[in-house]
């Protein structure tokens, strides 16, 4: 198999396994609260990540000031946003919930600007903020009651705006300290699972029901989705490099609403199509770098 297919393949892979994540939510939470979905998600994707450092020889970081930084950022790169999302798609459909997902490139850029963390806006950059901006508003559709989920459309923002937090937090606090991206990624998850932990006795959900859709769909969740993904993505990184890895941000979307039409026969009003267009054309339009400045934060994604 060529490089080029090998990417291709890698690409195709893992823009569906992202994309169905909010297939997998929306059906696990026809048995788990929000809480314990998030929770349990956590711990699955843990486990995987556990299994391959320990095949890989590789260990867990021992010192204090390290785990401080994986607490603060399993806080809002993983507890934050997989629970926002699961409260969310309670109330908006799996489509919608992807579709806002995509505005976290941009999130990222604009906060990375404003806490100068980020190199100076290009004009085609802001562009592709205001278009970000047009096409949530375009979603959210708030001259039309009732279309969208207002509440569950913000939780869904929320997280992704959680999500271009986390970018930052690690870009600065952790990536500088050398640890290998699963390394990384398995503390983060151990952290998140015990942050989420201390609020399942707050949880007034009781025991989940026992049906089997909404039991194989965690564990494809958390197995796949949660922890296997991040082997999938570093390997398109090697593969493809960053810039090309992140081809994978405008087929996210794609997947998550192709997935909900067919699947869980969800219906998307047009406005929002057009807003998930218009929100893909301004993340394009904001990765466009004027000469001699550097790349864009590229974070691992492997949450979705």
């Amino acid at each position: 198999m060529t490089t080029s297919t090998r990417g291709t393949l890698l690409i195709g892979v893992l823009a569906l396994v992202w994309g169905s994540n909010f297939l997998w939510i929306k059906i696990a939470l026809d048995a788990f609260s929000p809480i314990q979905l998030t929770f349990a998600r956590m711990v699955l994707g843990a486990l995987v990540l556990l299994v391959v450092i320990t095949i890989r020889r590789e260990k867990l970081p021992r010192d204090l000031p390290t785990w401080g930084h994986l607490f603060i950022a399993a806080l809002v790169a993983n507890t934050a946003p997989y629970l926002l999302f699961a409260l969310g798609e309670t109330r908006v459909d799996s489509g919608i919930a992807g579709a806002l997902n995509a505005t976290t490139p941009l999130w990222t850029l604009a906060l990375g600007f404003a806490v100068r963390q980020s190199n100076r806006l290009s004009t085609l950059q802001i562009a592709g903020l205001l278009l970000g901006f047009v096409g949530s508003l375009l979603i959210f559709t708030p001259w039309d009651a009732g279309s969208v989920d207002t509440l569950g459309a913000l939780y869904c923002l929320l997280a992704a705006l959680s999500y271009g937090i986390s970018y930052l937090y690690m870009s600065r606090y952790l990536i500088p300290r050398k640890l290998t991206p699963t390394v990384l990624s398995t503390g983060q998850l151990i952290a998140a699972s015990a942050l989420i932990a201390t609020t399942l006795p707050l949880d007034p959900a009781g025991t989940p029901n026992w049906s089997t859709g909404p039991w194989l769909s965690l564990a494809v969740l958390g197995v796949l989705g949660t922890g296997l993904a991040y082997i999938i993505n570093y390997a398109l990184i090697r593969t493809e490099g960053p810039v090309g890895a992140s081809v994978v941000t405008y087929l996210v979307p794609v997947a998550s609403v192709a997935l909900g039409f067919l699947i869980l026969n969800e219906t998307v009003p047009p406005l929002s199509l057009i807003g998930v267009a218009v929100i893909l054309i301004g993340v394009r339009a904001s990765r466009h770098m004027i000469a001699g400045q550097s790349q864009p934060l590229n974070p691992n994604r492997a949450d979705r």
